[in-house]
């Protein structure tokens, strides 16, 4: 962590040697394509993997840890959280069963539904 400022825009995740951008990832015979291939050589298990799946998992696991839609949008450089949600709706639906249940249990703490007049008696 020391080596990657992370605070600066242009900072770099995967340096070349000389501290520089990487070239473009060649799709069979890139640095990241030789890295699976050797992961892939240690364990049989392990899975193809592209770069844009290391990308939909980041964006997995920061919903699942609770971030919000607009450091999400920011971490993946869309334009709009609107875009945002549309690719990654579906993660956000145990955020749903999560605020239902803490309703439930709101309006059960404070009786607050007796406090509603009845309507058409």
């Amino acid at each position: 962590m020391k080596l990657v400022p992370l605070t600066l825009p242009e900072a770099l995740v995967w340096p070349s040697p000389s501290a520089r951008q990487m070239r473009p990832l060649q799709k069979t015979t890139g640095w990241f394509s030789g890295a699976v291939k050797r992961c892939q050589a240690n364990d049989e298990h392990f899975p193809r993997v592209t770069p844009h799946d290391l990308r939909h998992t980041a964006a997995s696991l920061a919903v699942s840890a609770g971030a919000n839609v607009k450091v999400i949008q920011r971490m993946l450089g869309h334009t709009s959280a609107a875009l945002t949600l549309d690719q990654y709706a579906d993660l956000f639906d145990d955020d749903l069963d999560a605020v239902a249940e803490r309703l439930n249990l709101v309006v059960l703490e404070t009786k607050c539904a007796q406090n509603v007049p009845k309507t058409g008696s």
